[in-house]
């Protein structure tokens, strides 16, 4: 590190050190700074060292070193005051609300030195003349971190009620400790009017919205505002991330998620910060950061999940149980201490207050890639499941079994969903009891149910049961059952042949009044459904369907035989009887599925929305959820989306609680992709949300849960809401793979990532994401995308400050304009490096700033030079116009960077020479636009007052003011309501009083 030589070289090198990130790093180069300074032997660059290593210490986790610098700060004021400027004066005193707020976190510095410094603010600003709002606000805090209620309300209302100075906080932060306290007092929506100023931007600082965001989100919990609050965590934990100091922001963003069933997202955000839990330069903070690690450890312990390993402090690993102790203990330990120096109880009482909560929120979904700790993925991608019956109660004898059955006989009569549950649950009761041959034979064939393709044999053992048990139709059906399974597990030839044996039995028994209509159509539906599957499955041999090589038309025409089959045996006879009536309901959804072989897709969506409908209508909406989502799909491939629409919301609707997780997670996803498609993005949002959150119950984040995020972004960012979008593309990209969802939904990604990151300041990361985006898109026949990302990401690169890395983005965007035949991409790309060659001169001099505007001219050059030669080939009135517009855009910029290039110490000749050329630049736009008539009025209107400032500063005052008037001329019968119009009206009316005032001189 070289030796500073001089004051300015020094204030350059803090200027830069207070740019870098909050930490240690940075106020060990303040510290050298310091000592540098002092060799200096310049008192004000002394000053000025202290001043910067102070900031750095505030903001930073090292806020117990300020009181060191600020000390020697004061004293060197008291022996010297002439050694300050204004702005060192100033500073010293702003910086004493920092000793009182930052003693107060320091339980080892008494209180009555804090009471006593207090005075000592006061009695300094009444010196210097500075109000008493500060000093009021110092009070104020004093009195509510000590619990003294009735002094924090009195200085409160004395804050309030003094005048603003230069020594009041920014609106921002005072915003937020007056909401601050309404909300720990209970009024929240009090507290949220406060902040409202600060969460919509109209006030902010260096650490605002930061902190309010976070602040503000109990608050919105506590109204039931969960969207907003939602919000609010995924823009402020983006904004304090990068934020050492921010710890107890932070640790707000912990407590919400433990307080919204997300504790997975709370512990990687503990993984992200290990040095939270030990850094002890602000014993505040760590107090309020250990308090949250403590509720959630507490909340994953209640889960079940106590042994689960979790980050905490290095050196060791931890359970959820054993970081929830230590937590827990070491707040305590350090509210005592604040305790012991206030004299009271109250930092205790508030600590395990905030570590006893209760959930605010059962499961408030984030967006944001987060398994909820301890779930695993459900093995059936079913859309609809049967939840878990509660823990069947012990069996008081033969009555308790009886209840049991009588109960699982209710369930399975009329179809309910846990009607197999129920079963099982008489299984496990009549363990070791003696039941006659009709109990065991409905408990086997509920069992079978449960197993899917596996449980053939106990089907088969089922039917010998019924058989036993006198009960041959039942038996015929169980034998169906066995034979649909086995086809379920590929052996379909085998299930056509078993389930035509049983079929010709039942057929004659039925006859002969031996069985009745419903064990009748349980083996009908049975055999509709072996030879659906001989529709579905290909035939290993042959390739075609399965059964023996049967034409595919055969095939189509027994399955479709056999669905009308049973449509005939049970119509007249469905009744009440939701057996019944579920056959009918699946014969016709069979009709629908061999309409859409068939290719008539119209007629399959009738037939679905009928099955559909027939199955609300007999009292069983979890079983049309199926096939309200194949009508949706079909609706929507038929163009017609608000059928679409309907079938998906009746689906969830219909699926209810029944619904499994990745069922729906997809019905979401539809919905939301249907919605985008439709340009309602809001709501859309919302379903992308829902189906991100299912899909991580489901243990589906890597597949559903990435691509639901990746539009979810999508619709954030059409929303304008470009930190939300970031957070969520951001997660999105951790899981979205080429393999999975393409290449092109990880450039799409990145490339909205990229537009977020751009309008949130953080150019360099979006040039990153945005060239990651171009090199994927690189490799794609078409290279439009690559053409336009390339040239985007010369736009970031710039913003960014990195000019040369920007040209040869700009060029290589180009040289892809060219490629594609894009003229406009190309003059685009052109004047975009003129202008950051014109940019050299601002920070070099002499011959470099020479050649910068030389190249600058000539790249500007070749823009009007393109464009003027694609105009001579243009083959349409539409080309033609739009590339008109363009060569006037192009000469109007080109007439900006020659009036920009002339230096101001050039000799007036070459200025005048600079303006004469800008000018002549001017008119061409001037009169390219006018061509195009109406439709350029705004653009013509902008290079005419441009024109005429050019005029007025060569002296032209006549043409200048005739300029300005042709404007008010062009808006002269043109609406109020256009800002655009407006603007150019003033600008024109402040050309006519400048020319005037120069004709007056």
């Amino acid at each position: 590190m070289s030796e500073i030589s001089d004051f300015e070289e020094l204030r350059r090198a803090m200027a830069e050190n207070a740019e870098q990130p909050e930490g240690p790093a940075r106020n060990a180069r303040a510290e050298v700074l310091l000592a540098q300074a002092e060799r200096l032997n310049i008192p004000l660059a002394v000053i000025e060292a202290l001043g910067h290593q102070l900031k750095v210490y505030n903001y930073s986790s090292e806020k117990d070193k300020m009181f060191v610098p600020f000390a020697r700060l004061l004293r060197m004021w008291d022996e010297r005051p002439e050694d300050f400027d204004a702005y060192e004066a100033h500073s010293l005193h702003w910086v004493f609300k920092w000793m009182s707020s930052g003693m107060l976190g320091q339980p080892h510095i008494p209180l009555a030195a804090i009471e006593k410094w207090l005075g000592e603010m006061e009695h300094r600003y009444r010196l210097a003349g500075y109000s008493q709002r500060a000093v009021r606000s110092a009070e104020f805090s004093v009195a509510a971190h000590v619990g003294d209620l009735p002094r924090a309300e009195r200085a409160y209302a004395a804050w309030l009620a003094a005048d603003r100075d230069a020594m009041a906080d920014c609106h921002a932060c005072e915003l937020n400790g007056q909401g601050w306290w309404q909300a720990v007092s209970g009024r929240d929506a009090e507290a949220l009017e406060l902040w409202g100023p600060v969460l919509e931007g109209e006030f902010t600082c260096a650490h605002e919205p930061h902190s309010v965001l976070s602040s503000s989100l109990k608050s919105l919990l506590r109204l039931g505002r969960v969207d907003e609050a939602r919000a609010h965590h995924l823009r402020g934990l983006r904004l304090v991330r990068p934020m050492e100091s921010m710890r107890g922001a932070y640790a707000d963003h912990v407590e919400f998620c433990a307080l919204t069933g997300n504790e997975a997202r709370g512990l990687e955000l503990l993984a992200e910060r290990p040095a939270y839990f030990t850094d002890d330069g602000h014993p505040q903070t760590r107090l309020d950061f250990l308090s949250v690690v403590a509720l959630l450890m507490d909340r994953l312990t209640a889960r079940g999940l106590g042994g689960r390993q979790v980050p905490g402090p290095t050196g060791r690993s931890w359970t959820a149980r054993e970081l929830g102790a230590y937590a827990r203990t070491e707040a305590l330990a350090l509210a005592a201490r604040f305790d012991a120096r206030n004299g009271t109880s109250y930092v205790s009482e508030r600590a395990r207050a905030r570590m006893d909560q209760e959930a605010l929120v059962e499961r408030l979904p984030l967006g944001v890639r987060s398994a909820r700790p301890g779930s695993t993925a459900h093995a059936s991608p079913a859309a609809v499941s049967a939840p878990a019956p509660d823990a069947a109660p012990a069996p008081d004898g033969g009555s308790g079994l009886s209840a049991l059955l009588a109960e699982a006989r209710r369930l399975s009569e009329t179809l309910r969903p846990n009607a197999v549950e129920a079963w099982a649950a008489v299984a496990r009761a009549a363990e070791g009891v003696a039941l006659d041959a009709r109990d065991r034979a409905e408990i086997a064939d509920h069992e079978a149910m449960s197993l899917g393709p596996a449980g053939a044999e106990l089907f088969d053992r089922a039917a010998r049961l019924y058989a036993e048990a006198g009960d041959p139709g039942e038996a015929l059906a169980a034998r169906a059952r066995a034979a649909y399974v086995r086809a379920l597990g590929g052996d379909v030839d085998a299930a056509v042949a078993a389930v035509a044996e049983a079929y010709d039995e039942v057929l004659a028994l039925f006859a002969e009044s031996g069985t009745g209509v419903r064990q009748t159509a349980s083996v009908l539906i049975g055999r509709a459904r072996v030879l659906m599957r001989r529709v579905i499955e290909p035939d290993d041999s042959s390739g075609g369907p399965a059964g023996g090589g049967a034409p595919r038309d055969t095939v189509l025409a027994e399955a479709e035989a056999a669905a009308r089959e049973v449509l005939a045996l049970v119509d007249g006879h469905t009744g009440d009887d939701v057996r019944l009536a579920s056959r009918a309901a699946e014969a016709r959804a069979m009709l629908a599925e061999l309409a859409v072989h068939h290719g008539d897709l119209r007629s399959a969506a009738g037939l679905f929305a009928q099955a559909a409908a027939a199955y609300v209508d007999a009292g069983l909406p979890w079983f049309a959820v199926e096939y309200e989502a194949r009508l949706a799909g079909l609706a929507h491939h038929l163009g017609d989306t608000e059928e679409a629409e309907r079938a998906l919301r009746a689906a969830l609707e219909h699926g209810g609680a029944q619904l499994e997780p990745v069922g729906r997670a997809q019905l979401h996803l539809q919905l939301a992709e249907l919605l985008g498609g439709r340009e309602l993005p809001a709501e859309a949002a919302e379903h992308a949300l829902e189906a991100s959150h299912w899909a991580d119950e489901a243990g589906e984040s890597p597949t559903v849960g990435a691509w639901a995020r990746h539009l979810l972004g999508g619709f954030l960012l059409r929303q304008g809401r470009w930190a939300e979008a970031a957070e969520v593309l951001e997660s999105a990209l951790l899981d979205l793979t080429a393999e999975t969802h393409g290449d092109g939904a990880i450039v799409q990604t990145q490339w909205w990532l990229g537009d977020c990151l751009s309008e949130l300041g953080e150019h360099r990361a979006a040039a990153e994401r945005r060239l990651e985006a171009a090199e994927t898109a690189r490799h794609w026949p078409e290279q439009q995308d690559h053409a336009t990302l390339a040239h985007l990401a010369a736009e970031s690169l710039g913003r960014a400050g990195l000019r040369d890395e920007a040209d040869r983005a700009y060029a290589r965007a180009g040289e892809l304009w060219r490629s594609v035949g894009n003229v406009h991409g190309l003059v685009r790309s052109l004047r975009a490096r003129a202008w950051l060659a014109l940019s050299t001169q601002d920070t070099e001099d002499g011959e470099s700033a020479e050649d910068g505007r030389e190249v600058g001219r000539e790249l500007m050059e070749a823009a009007v030079a393109a464009c003027e030669s694609a105009l001579r080939t243009a083959a349409d009135e539409e080309s033609r116009f739009r590339l008109t517009e363009e060569l006037g855009h192009t000469h109007r910029q080109f007439g900006d960077l020659l009036a920009r290039s002339s230096a101001e110490d050039a000799e007036d000749g070459s200025i005048q020479a600079a303006f004469e050329e800008a000018l002549a630049e001017m008119e061409e736009a001037v009169a390219l636009f006018a061509s195009l008539g109406y439709e350029a009025l705004h653009s013509r209107t902008g290079a005419e007052l441009a024109a005429g400032w050019l005029e007025a500063d060569l002296g032209r005052t006549a043409r200048a003011e005739s300029r300005a008037r042709a404007v008010l001329a062009a808006y002269a019968n043109a609406s109020p309501d256009d800002e655009t119009t407006r603007a150019r009206q003033a600008e024109a009316e402040q050309m006519l009083r400048v020319v005037r005032e120069q004709e007056d001189e």
